[in-house]
């Protein structure tokens, strides 16, 4: 879901970083998380551009034209496939490497090279690792890399790589600006890497803590696009593992009937009436139901299969509905002590950690949330200025205003349901707004005297 590039002269250490932030990454909900590098050392487009450096006899022009070129196959077959299923990818070098080596030291222009890269992926977050010349220098003399070949780039030279860390400071302090699409990432840095590896390891935790608590949206990916494919994982895991190899396949909660019988304005009523808000908050967790990272994880269980502990619980959340495992841990001791969650026995010997599972009073709430994930701030900020409103009018009175995200979010949340069904037995997924509001409204005709 996000490209994470790592920039700075040669033998800054944005190899060690690029680690480093590989390792980082594992503690937070992406299902992989990926190492890569540019130019590519392994593609035929890459190993003309290293050729080109190295050799030296390119004009600048052409230079840019082969790093665009491999950074163009890379971006559409390998880097956007991963983005598109939820997954990071934490890149050795991208865009800014161009901007400087080519557009500032060769001097072709900041624009031309933004202009032949515009097609490539955009960074979501890049890391600027900074070093003194002098020292990176050393750095590279004694690399390992440099010792067993022959990788010798007219670029290491103390003079140009003075020019190489000028560049960077100009670029990403906004002495000079870059043409978009490429001004919209996200800079961090410099982090000095002139100290230890747990020096650089704690600046580097920081950085991700502080980008994830923006929740920023993806630059290169349709947000609901990659939970809603996460979501079809999660109920197709659910599927397979209510049955036993080679059964027939059964109908369960997941598909059918998960509204049981009750409108999703009901359940949004019932949600409000038993979410105990003074206790919440001495709980020091969200006053109401409607809270982000309530959403996240209700709706997170309702497709969990079996009981679930909180590290399963908090790598299923994905990058989209994202909560940090320690807030995770609050809110589940929370909903366990207002009765939404009950703890199980473990029955794996010797094994820590608590194990829990959702009620079945609440699957119908919890997964209405994940169906309405599109909606839940417009819900959220109607409930606010109409505190003592019916749920049956909300979804009407917020359609009604003139905003063009709304019939974004109509579309995405009936692509939702084609997922998880219309949770009312023999009843079809709506197919525009007004179905939706009648869904959202009205319970299911009862056939049971029929």
């Amino acid at each position: 879901m996000y490209l994470i590039t790592v920039e700075g002269g040669d033998g800054s250490g944005k190899g060690e970083a690029v680690r480093i932030l590989t390792e980082l990454l594992s503690n937070y909900p992406f299902h992989e998380v990926h190492r890569t590098h540019e130019p590519r050392r392994h593609s035929d487009l890459g190993k003309l551009a290293l050729e080109a450096v190295k050799v030296g006899d390119k004009t600048p022009l052409q230079e840019a034209g082969l790093f665009a070129a491999d950074r163009l196959d890379h971006s559409h077959t390998w880097i956007k496939p991963r983005l598109e299923r939820g997954e990071v990818v934490v890149s050795d070098r991208n865009i800014h490497s161009s901007i400087i080596y080519q557009g500032v030291v060769g001097e072709l222009g900041i624009d031309t090279v933004c202009q032949v890269n515009s097609a490539s992926m955009i960074p979501d977050l890049v890391v600027w690792i900074d070093c003194d010349p002098d020292r990176a220098i050393e750095r590279i003399k004694h690399a390992t890399l440099r010792m067993s070949s022959d990788k010798q780039e007219y670029f290491e030279t103390p003079e140009i790589q003075k020019t190489i860390r000028q560049g960077f400071n100009d670029l990403f302090t906004g002495a000079i600006q870059v043409a978009p699409p490429f001004d919209k990432c996200c800079i961090v840095g410099p982090i000095l890497n002139e100290g230890g590896l747990d020096e650089l390891r704690q600046k580097l935790r920081r950085v991700l803590r502080q980008f994830f608590n923006r929740r920023p949206i993806p630059l290169n990916v349709d947000p609901d696009k990659v939970d809603r494919y996460l979501l079809n994982k999660l109920a197709h895991d659910v599927q397979q593992q209510t049955r036993l190899p080679g059964a027939p396949m059964e109908r369960t909660s997941v598909h059918i009937g998960w509204l049981g019988g009750r409108s999703p304005a009901q359940w949004m009523q019932s949600a409000e009436n038993e979410w105990d808000s003074s206790q919440a908050r001495q709980s020091d967790v969200p006053s109401n139901p409607l809270a982000r990272s309530s959403w996240s994880i209700l709706g997170t269980l309702s497709l969990m299969a079996g009981s679930c502990e909180i590290p399963r619980l908090h790598k299923s959340l994905g990058p989209h509905r994202m909560v940090t495992q320690r807030h995770t841990q609050r809110l589940v001791k929370w909903l366990e002590e207002a009765n939404w969650i009950h703890r199980q026995q473990h029955h794996i010997p010797f094994a820590e950690g608590q194990v829990f599972k959702l009620r079945d009073a609440w699957i119908g709430f919890a997964r209405l949330t994940l169906a309405m994930w599109p909606f839940r701030v417009a819900l959220s900020t109607w409930r606010k200025n109409n505190p003592d409103s019916a749920w049956e009018n909300s979804l009407k009175e917020i359609l009604q205003q003139p905003n063009p995200q709304f019939n974004k979010a109509v579309e995405n949340t009936i692509e939702r349901l084609r997922i998880l069904t219309s949770g009312h037995e023999n009843c079809p997924v709506p197919e525009n707004a007004e179905q939706l509001l009648v869904w959202w409204s009205m319970p299911p005709p009862d056939h049971s005297s029929s």
